[in-house]
């Protein structure tokens, strides 16, 4: 399990807003957001290790 301590400043702030004030709506967003961003980060690095 990945320790939330050794995550960098932002994403504990995003994990503690996602925890207490998000409404359902916003994390359906933020999940989105989320998840393309992910998917663009490792589409980018398997096209670096093709190269």
């Amino acid at each position: 399990m990945i320790l939330l301590d050794e995550q960098p400043k932002s994403i504990k702030k995003a994990i503690r807003y996602i925890k207490q004030d998000a409404s359902k709506e916003q994390l359906k967003e933020i999940r989105k957001l989320l998840d393309y961003a992910i998917y663009k980060r490792l589409k980018v690095l398997d096209e670096g290790k093709e190269v």
